[in-house]
């Protein structure tokens, strides 16, 4: 059976990723951080998921989960890696700590390479095998860059140049590296989002920004794609005989498309006269 390692797979993209990956026969080990969580998706998905426990960014726990996987696996090689576990970090950034936006960066880029440089030598080819695959969720953010979700953007930007530079250096171990990059997915985390206290910016600038930026992202956010379209993309990105260094999957490509090619001083207005910055 093969086996794939995802990060976060309690809610969103990564617990689309196991649902579809286990229905297809794949073994799946996957990261949480509560007990409780790993109990419910042992359950949702019986003997071929394992739980793994850890957060990304305790390196002494990810390298013991990568012990756990490899003793578990024997002579087998790991068949993918699918780095999808991320936070964000909203607000204005002239008005957001220095603790937040290293926070962000913390778990969104250094917790990606924590788990890559544990889990590589896993991927690695063994007896004439085919070596696996790292598959890294970024997203449409880590194209183009919005107002109000500054470190997140900065996080996914940097993942987009990590993936770029990783593939190129495993190219002799055959290691392929693939970029996914959502758009809105439609999850639990939009109703987080509709909690989120913004009441603190109320005596910036920002503040009427803000309301607007928050009810457009709920409200597209919720007609997003499902986290089993995704999950799909991450099984085509792991088996597809000659992948794509990037796949785009989001429900407003001509949008994005388009948010690529205007001048940046067009997208610039737009993106300010649309959340009423102008």
């Amino acid at each position: 059976m093969k086996a794939v390692v995802i990060t976060g797979v309690s809610t969103g993209i990564g617990h689309g990723a196991a649902k579809v990956l286990t229905a297809r026969g794949f073994r799946v080990f996957g990261s949480v951080r509560k007990e409780t969580d790993g109990q419910r998706l042992q359950e949702e998905f019986g003997s071929a998921f394992t739980p793994l426990f850890f957060d990304v960014t305790d390196e002494a726990a990810v390298r013991r989960a990568a012990e756990t996987v490899s003793h578990s696996l024997g002579d087998e090689p790991l068949f993918g890696l699918v780095n999808n576990a991320g936070i964000a970090v909203p607000g204005p950034l002239l008005c957001l700590s220095a603790d937040e936006i290293r926070h962000q960066l913390e778990v969104n880029v250094v917790g990606q390479m924590i788990v890559t440089q544990a889990f590589a030598p896993l991927l690695e080819a063994r007896n004439g095998g085919r070596p696996g695959r790292i598959v890294m969720i970024s997203s449409v953010g880590g194209r183009i860059a919005t107002p109000f979700l500054g470190p997140y953007h900065a996080s996914k930007f940097a993942l987009e140049a990590l993936s770029d530079s990783l593939r190129r250096e495993l190219m002799p171990q055959g290691i392929d590296v693939i970029v996914i990059e959502p758009g809105a997915v439609a999850t639990a985390i939009w109703d987080k989002a509709d909690a989120l206290d913004i009441s603190r910016y109320n005596n910036t600038p920002y503040a009427s920004a803000l309301g607007r930026f928050k009810e457009e992202a709920i409200r597209g956010g919720r007609k997003g794609l499902s986290e089993e379209t995704l999950g799909l993309a991450v099984h085509r990105g792991l088996t597809a005989a000659r992948p794509r260094a990037r796949y785009v999957v989001t429900p407003d490509r001509f949008q994005y498309l388009a948010g690529l090619a205007l001048p940046a001083r067009v997208l610039d207005r737009a993106i300010a006269k649309q959340l009423g910055l102008l």
